[in-house]
């Protein structure tokens, strides 16, 4: 069965920084691709960040570029997402999910997941 766990949120000042942890277990192939979404109070889930297993590709929304960056440690089966220079605009409740039908995120991040974690809160206060 695969799961996934976040960890790392909290509260943080404007301009602050965070990192998310998302460790991920009973994946049993290099086919996959694990993003960050956040879904905020009264707005859609939306598509953060995204890794690819297979050749360690990324994407992120234009929103975050330059801000966050996304990571893996495969030998611990996690992946992060580094945030700086948080906005109250990134408060939001994010989690980590995995897309099992591709092993790149070179073009785009999958807009479905297969699995996901539970969520964390990241709050940004101004």
């Amino acid at each position: 069965e695969v799961q996934l766990a976040e960890s790392g949120g909290g509260l943080v000042q404007a301009g602050g920084s965070l990192r998310l942890s998302c460790v991920a277990s009973g994946l049993n192939s290099d086919d996959y691709v694990i993003g960050w979404y956040r879904q905020a109070p009264g707005k859609e889930r939306e598509v953060v960040s995204c890794i690819g297993r297979d050749d360690g590709s990324t994407n992120y929304a234009n929103s975050v570029k330059g801000r966050f960056t996304i990571s893996s440690d495969n030998a611990k089966n996690t992946v992060y997402m580094q945030m700086d220079s948080l906005e109250p605009e990134d408060t939001a409740v994010y989690f980590c999910g995995v897309d099992l039908s591709d092993g790149s995120a070179r073009y785009m991040c999958p807009t479905g997941v297969d699995f996901r974690g539970k969520g964390i809160l990241v709050t940004v206060s101004s």
